[in-house]
């Protein structure tokens, strides 16, 4: 039997079942009695809602019902909250207004949900949603920060006034505009960190039942929080939390869309409860453009001030971040506390002002994706270093250098007090440029010319905080077959937890690997848990798993001793036994557990655990980038990184979660953008007609190597490492691209970077 301790890399387990068909998502469970749901969404941004006409819906055959939130308050259902109510720093509450399960008075966003259809078929339940009569009185929209802050502006809440959540200011002002004053180089920029989709392989969906006889809800999810989610649901539900059961099979994929809750996972288990059947529902492509927590949308004008030499002295940031129509997730709980988190990031700024707003507007609420706040803080920050190079002729990889914060100040501590622990960034940084042989980039750059192309060379340094809900439970269970079980809070989306859990188990227990079961994905096993976001689960999870063995370890010594005749003091614990000192005399872990079985001692385990910090993976990314003089068609065209994930405990799986991060932050580069149509509030890119995905014929080879320190904060020594290349590619892509065209005159530009947006800009400068 095997043993793959930390940092080595055996092949997923959990890659055999998937490949071979034998993966059980959502759509793949068999129900009996299983009927089913359709969504009658809003086809307007905003509109008052007269009258909801069903009659002729519910004369089709086989329609079961049709709900409708007039159906929903009879029954006592109330709406979603905010997971975060108030401003994280300052405890001031946001203002809001609780998203509606079923629109009641009026639609806020193309998409909202209206009314559900329950039938036997889901070609039933949709001929009869055609037959619903709606009556809409539309209303004006507003779908730009600029536009929902206008005076005279649509209102979409009373809650809301004036359309803004919040309006704070924080950190240094007084100081911020000295050092502006007194700076040698002032630098700004105008900058939209422009709204995306996530699009997730497995489509949202859930299957809902109730129990009458106990009064109990069980829902099979496709979601990578279930344990919060099924809180914020029983709410929603006036039950308490133990009435509901949240079950997440195999996710298949989330990026953030699948953190929060939403309202089909109260509307479904409900409406099982009015028609007495299990009610199975899953988004359609569409559903899922139109209706999924949506990521980034963000603006911001920056400002950096620096000195003759180029050390930075100032940050002042004005940003505001658009929450579409509601306040959903954590949406005010990003701009309060991960957007401000690590400003200034790897660098040393001494003053940094921050004006933090946030607004609803008529499009699909924000959640999160890979790096929520803090990939826009590194977008601001890289974007604005280059500017200051550009401006002040200044070399832009010595410019990040001589304000990089050195390792021999680590810990460092930011202008607004927040701690980070290990990090060697400028030395990653040259290793990542020597990686991608910037040396050579002026031949490859001629090369290019001589094509009749442009080529540019940008370069991003990324660093965020990795956590997520500050605690974590495990249980480990030592069966009476001699397997282990092992129970987390945390949950797999396709990770590889199944792979890396039992490696981290089995390097603690000397056990080896085939007999570790990672049991998951169920409110039932376990108390809590966190799910899994922010990059958690291997620094949250591990870190409780690795304090239930030195518990394990403690309670097996023990048992130990009275097997072996020794004093505990005498008994130590080496690669799976435990031994006497200086003595050949030995009992292996497992037989340790069967004694404790018999005297009613188990060694089963449950360990809670409570971070009071994070990870900050870090690193940098560097990108070439060619664009076509005539079309202003762009391709990516190399990808180099050295990245800081801490320990690895396994780099095969850090890597192909590296790749992945990658490939999204260069589709929000180059092609993606859930655009809305200004006047009408119809978002036109509601299929994948419109809305443009990266596909592997468009991305190069990535090349990432590693520069680990180990992380302080956590015993295993690990950082979070799924979120970096989302975060980093994006305004390195944009640096590339500026790059490209700073020969024409262009000296700023937002994304995606498509053809006509690039053709558009050199036709400008023209």
């Amino acid at each position: 039997m095997a043993v793959s301790p930390i940092g080595t890399s055996p092949k997923r387990r959990e890659d055999a079942r998937f490949v071979t068909g034998q993966g059980l998502y959502l759509d793949d469970l068999r129900v009996d009695g299983l009927v089913h749901a359709i969504v009658l969404r809003s086809p307007h941004a905003h509109a008052l809602i007269r009258s909801i006409d069903a009659s002729a819906a519910l004369r089709m055959p086989g329609v079961l019902a049709v709900l409708t939130a007039a159906d929903a308050a009879a029954d006592g259902l109330r709406p979603l909250r905010p997971y975060v109510e108030a401003n994280v720093q300052t405890g001031e509450p946001f203002a809001f207004a609780p998203q509606p399960l079923l629109a009641t008075d009026k639609v806020r966003h193309v998409g909202e949900a209206v009314a559900l259809i329950v039938a036997e078929t889901q070609s039933q339940a949709l001929d009869a949603a055609d037959l619903i009569a709606v009556d809409y009185a539309p209303l004006p929209s507003v779908t730009t920060i600029e536009a929902a802050r206008t005076a005279g502006a649509p209102q979409l809440s009373v809650e809301v006034p004036g359309n803004v959540c919040f309006d704070w200011r924080t950190g240094d002002w007084a100081g911020a505009e000295a050092a502006l004053r007194k700076a040698a180089h002032v630098v700004s920029l105008a900058l939209d960190n422009h709204r995306i989709a996530m699009n997730p392989m497995e489509p949202r969906g859930c299957i809902g039942r109730f129990d009458p006889a106990t009064g109990r809800y069980t829902l099979h999810v496709s979601s990578q929080n279930i344990h919060n989610n099924r809180n914020h649901v029983a709410r929603a539900l006036g039950v308490e939390p133990d009435a509901v059961r949240f079950v997440a099979p195999d996710v298949g994929g989330g990026f953030g869309a699948k953190n929060f809750a939403y309202v089909e996972h109260a509307l479904i288990p409900w409406a099982a409860r009015r028609v007495g059947r299990p009610v199975k529902w899953i988004a359609s492509r569409s559903e899922v453009l139109l209706s999924d927590h949506a990521a980034r949308d963000m603006e911001a004008e920056a400002t950096l001030a620096l000195d003759a030499s180029g050390r930075f002295l100032a940050l002042k940031v004005n940003g505001a971040f658009d929450l579409g129509a509601y306040m959903a997730g954590a949406g005010g709980g990003v701009p309060t506390f991960q957007y401000l988190h690590l400003q200034g990031t790897v660098y040393r700024i001494p003053v940094i002002a921050l004006g933090i707003a946030a607004v609803v507007t008529n499009k699909v609420p924000i959640g999160v994706t890979r790096g929520p706040g803090f990939a826009e803080t590194v977008n601001i920050l890289e974007r604005l270093i280059d500017a200051a190079a550009t401006q002040t002729g200044l070399d832009r990889v010595e410019l990040r250098r001589i304000n990089m914060v050195p390792p021999e100040a680590m810990p460092m501590t930011n202008a607004f007090g927040f701690a980070v622990d290990s990090g060697h960034f400028a030395e990653t940084l040259a290793r990542a440029l020597d990686h991608a042989d910037a040396a050579g980039f002026t031949d490859r750059r001629r090369d290019s010319e001589a094509r009749g192309r442009l080529r540019g060379l940008g370069f991003a340094y990324h660093i965020k905080g990795t956590g997520g809900p500050p605690e974590e439970n495990v249980e480990v269970r030592f069966e009476a077959d001699g397997s282990v079980s092992l129970i987390t809070g945390t949950q797999h989306i396709g990770q590889g937890h199944e792979t890396t859990f039992p490696q981290i188990l089995c390097t603690r227990l000397g056990l080896a690997n085939e007999l570790v079961r990672l049991r998951q994905g169920d409110t039932d096993l376990i108390a809590s848990g966190g799910g899994h976001g922010s990059s958690r689960a291997t620094y949250m999870g591990g870190t409780a798993l690795w304090r239930a063995s030195d518990e394990i370890i403690e309670k097996g010594k023990a048992l130990a001793a009275e097997a072996l005749e020794a004093a505990d003091a005498d008994i130590v614990f080496v690669d799976g036994r435990f031994a006497v000192s200086g003595t050949d005399r030995t009992i292996g872990l497992l037989d340790v557990a069967a004694l404790g079985r018999e005297k009613g001692r188990p060694l089963d385990t449950y360990h809670l655990w409570k971070r009071e910090q994070m990870t900050f993976p870090n690193g940098a990314h560097v990108v070439e980038v060619e664009i076509d003089r005539d079309t202003g068609a762009a391709a990516l065209v190399r990808y180099a990184a050295v990245d800081d994930y801490g320990v690895l405990v396994n780099p095969m799986i850090a890597t192909g979660q590296a790749h992945g991060a990658m490939a999204q932050g260069a589709g929000q580069a180059l092609m993606e953008h859930a655009a809305y149509d200004p006047k009408s509030g119809q978002m036109l890119a509601a299929s994948f007609m419109d809305y443009a995905l990266p596909r592997a014929d468009e991305l190069p080879s990535f090349d990432l190597a590693f520069n680990p320190t180990r992380c302080t904060t956590n015993p295993l020594g690990v950082k979070g490492c799924g979120e970096a290349g989302a975060i980093a590619a994006f305004p390195a892509i944009a640096n590339a691209i500026l790059d490209a065209l700073s020969s024409l005159g262009v000296k700023n530009f937002d994304g995606p970077a498509t053809p006509a947006r690039l053709w558009q800009a050199m036709e400008a400068a023209r």
